[in-house]
């Protein structure tokens, strides 16, 4: 299984605009994604309120790239939120151990 981790980081003044596009559409359309096996959502906090991300398990790299394509290593963001961030970031890991029962 791989861990991707997605970071974004909105542009100032962003950040209630981008708030409802994460929660409204982006967690909904992760959690029904087929081939992720958890997701992990993580919201803005008081310290770091531009600030949000995901913590995926994916199955295999073959369902990584039917959803992200062949360019999985590179961070997309949907059209629609693409005004609103000013950086993004993406990490890939091997998951090491099993999961918990849950």
């Amino acid at each position: 299984m791989i861990i991707r981790i997605f970071q974004v980081t909105t542009q100032p003044g962003k950040e209630r605009e981008f708030s409802a596009f994460f929660h409204d559409v982006a967690i909904p359309l992760m959690q029904t994604t087929d081939g992720i096996v958890s997701v992990l959502p993580g919201a803005a906090r008081s310290d770091t309120p531009r600030e949000f991300s995901f913590v995926m398990i994916w199955r295999d790299l073959a369902a990584l790239k039917a959803f992200a394509g062949e360019d999985y290593r590179n961070p997309h963001i949907d059209p629609a939120e693409a005004e609103l961030v000013a950086a993004r970031s993406i990490k890939h890991y091997d998951l090491v151990g099993e999961l918990p029962a849950g």
